[in-house]
Parts: structure tokens; sequence; C-alpha cells
């Protein structure tokens, strides 16, 4: 779908989900805008972005005194609604269903989105979805049968339950001949599930750890309240020792603290065994 021609979007930093069409903007307005913008969306996904997001957004009513300025996003408790392709995301990436049945401690998702809610599917590779395989059955098939139309490999970096990577879930997944898997081990129950899941991806591709890291992915949340260097570095020694490679994500609350320096050391450390920042 096009974006609607007088909706501008705005985003406070670039990334590789940010669009790129021309009704896309990062940062201030440049010297040329849209004389017949109706509206402008801030959207903000960061929470230590919501400062630099309301500043945008006085800069564009200035430049644009016509125009009804939203600000919004994730960052502001959306809840979210139907997903259009190339709105908010660049073109490629999909969210097929919203919420998520579980309350992990360090996520905001229930919170937010409230329960698993399934969304219209559209076209796309890369699926954002906070909890793929905690829906219903028949909309996973929809979303394989999608996927399976892409030109594109599909890639699985909003993260899949390990709970629930059943061996039929594998071999249905795995036969999309996806470019990218992400799991998530935040917590120590996170375990078992894991090896559970990456032993069967192991017994359904014959694939080395060498080339299973090549495709299968783990974000291992570090840094939050309690934890330790020592703690962390443990956790994502073992998901290197498993076979993925590892994610580390420092944990960062709503003020964007700044991170301590041994943590900065832990990253070093990462990098030499083998880990990706």
């Amino acid at each position: 779908m096009t974006p609607a021609t007088n909706i501008l979007r705005v985003f406070p930093r670039r990334t590789k989900a940010t669009p790129t069409d021309a009704l896309a903007f990062v940062g201030p307005p440049p010297l040329w805008v849209p004389a017949d913008a109706g509206e402008i969306h801030v959207s903000c996904t960061f929470t230590w972005d919501r400062p630099r997001a309301e500043k945008l957004a006085n800069a564009w009513a200035f430049a644009c005194p016509g125009a009804e300025v939203r600000v919004g996003g994730p960052a502001y408790g959306d809840p979210g609604g139907n997903f259009e392709p190339g709105t908010y995301l660049r073109p490629g990436y999909v969210i097929t269903s919203r919420g998520c049945p579980n309350r992990c401690q360090h996520c905001l998702v229930p919170d937010r989105e409230g329960p698993l809610r399934t969304l219209p599917i559209r076209d796309g590779h890369d699926v954002l979805d906070n909890n793929l395989l905690a829906c219903p059955a028949d909309h996973m098939a929809a979303v394989f049968d999608m996927l399976r139309r892409q030109r594109a490999r599909p890639r699985f970096t909003g993260g899949l339950d390990a709970e629930l990577f059943t061996p039929h879930v594998a071999h249905e997944l795995l036969a999309l001949k996806p470019d990218r898997i992400f799991f998530a081990y935040d917590r120590a129950a996170q375990l078992e599930p894991l090896r559970r899941a990456v032993a069967r991806i192991r017994h359904r591709t014959g694939w080395s750890k060498g080339n299973l890291r090549h495709v299968v992915g783990c974000y291992v949340l570090v840094g939050y309240r309690g934890d330790t260097v020592p703690d962390a570095e443990w956790r994502v020694r073992q998901i290197i020792d498993m076979g993925p490679r590892a994610f580390p994500m420092f944990y960062r609350d709503a003020d964007n603290s700044p991170r301590p320096p041994e943590w900065h050391d832990l990253v070093g450390g990462i990098l030499a065994f083998g880990g990706r920042i």
C-alpha cells in the first residue's frame, strides 16, 4: 500500500526499518516540504527518543502551519492497529499479529498491546510479530503461505518463542528456507526450550554449529536491574556454545540511563568470543 499523499511521516532516527519514500522524513524539516501536507505523524519507537520526537513535532508544526501534527508510536503506548506496509516500516517488513499471551518481566508488549490478536495478513518477508507462534494454527499457516509468495527469503527478526517451536512448526518453518531465525534468552526458564528448538533445527537440517550461526540468532537481554556482568557473560556463552549467534541487548530504561563502564568491557569480551553487538 502507498502511504496517503497528504500525510507526512517523521522519525526521530533512521534505522534499517525506516521508510525511504518521498513522504518519510528523519529529523527536522528540510528547506522544502510538500505544500499540501494535511497531517504530519511523528512516529517514536523508543521511550528515550520522546524528548526529540516532541521537539520535532514543534519544528514541523512551525514549518507546516496548516498541517495537523500528531506524535505517537510504541514509545507513547500506542497499541497498534491494522498493519499497513510501507507506512511506518519500510516495505518488506510485516506484522501479522499484535500483543502476546506471555507476561515476561521486562516486556512492555502485554500492557501496551494487550492480549494476542491477529491482523489481516499483508505481503512482506521480514516478520516482526511479538509472538507469531502463539497465533492460531490457521493464521500461522496463512502467514507461511504468504511468505512462500515472496521473492526474498523470510526472516523472523521479531523473534520466535522457543517454547512453541514444536517439531511440526520446525518442519513447516524450515521448509521456507529462512534467511534468519531469532529466538530470545532473557530469563533462565527459556534455556531448556531454546536447547530443544536448536536441537530440532539441527536434526532437520544437519547443520553444523558453524552453519547454524549464519541463520539462527538469539537476543540476550543484559544489564537489567539485578543483572551482573559475570551472569550476563555466562548467558551469552551458553548461547554461543549451543550454536546460534548471540545478540546481547542492553536493557535501557525510559530515561536512557548511561551504560556503566563495566558493561562496555562485556561488549568487548562478547565480540572476542564470537558474539555480536
